[in-house]
């Protein structure tokens, strides 16, 4: 894996999501656009991105019917970002649909892949209040990713915790993309499921996604780098195609 840092960009504005990407001259970072940013400034700075040759994963989750998830992702394949998502709960015809919309847009390159439960949910939660009493939510997740793989996805958003019984499940190519993650003795803040950049690489993480230990860092580049580091060094220490 070359670069598996993504930076989240979560910003309010186009405008603070530039100074903060102007620290990193000469480099184009992984970075993601979530809703937040996306509702703000629309494709326009998705645009302004990869002229810059930034790699992007949009991270809208898109989760309604098959009709509509398809017109939506015709319309975002057309920006030509990197990876893009949809949430795992919506179906196998609604997965379907998603892929089927990438295509028509002749974005063939688009890596598709499917939130499975978010970090911040806990088995109290899965239990209690989604009313998924039946099963652990590490059953639950390795099943959502199973139905993504089944319905032509590349990979799937998961907690660190999930990803090696996912590459069991679904392969050692299908992507796991691993938000939560956060440096040794940094805050939690809202994720209940979180690891280290080195737990990351040794449990079978290909991309991790990491924002405000990063971006309200005083050094981010050198923060960035940092983590780099401790993945690579991990992930070269432990033979990860073993995992799948």
């Amino acid at each position: 894996m070359e670069n598996p840092v993504i930076i989240a960009l979560d910003f309010e504005n186009a405008d603070k999501a530039k100074e903060f990407l102007s620290s990193f001259k000469g480099q184009s970072p992984y970075v993601k656009v979530g809703m937040e940013l996306y509702y703000a400034e629309g494709p326009s700075f998705i645009k302004w991105l990869k002229e810059r040759n930034f790699r992007i994963f949009l991270d809208l989750k898109l989760h309604d019917i098959p009709t509509t998830v398809h017109k939506a992702m015709k319309v975002l394949g057309s920006l030509n970002v990197d990876i893009v998502n949809v949430h795992a709960a919506g179906g196998t015809a609604m997965l379907k649909a998603a892929k089927e919309g990438l295509l028509a847009a002749g974005a063939y390159h688009t890596k598709l892949i499917a939130v499975t439960q978010l970090t911040s949910t806990t088995e109290k939660v899965l239990s209690d209040e989604l009313l998924i009493k039946d099963t652990s939510l590490n059953d639950c997740v390795a099943h959502y990713a199973k139905l993504a793989k089944d319905s032509g996805l590349d990979g799937v958003v998961c907690s660190v915790q999930e990803a090696n019984s996912i590459k069991k499940v679904c392969g050692y190519d299908f992507l796991t993309v691993t938000p939560g993650i956060r440096p040794q003795g940094a805050d939690t803040h809202d994720q209940a499921r979180i690891a280290t950049p080195a737990e990351a690489a040794r449990m079978g993480s290909d991309f991790m996604v990491i924002g405000r230990s990063i971006t309200h860092s005083d050094q981010p580049v050198n923060t960035y780098k940092d983590i780099l580091n401790e993945w690579r060094e991990s992930y070269e220490n432990n033979n990860r195609k073993t995992f799948a």
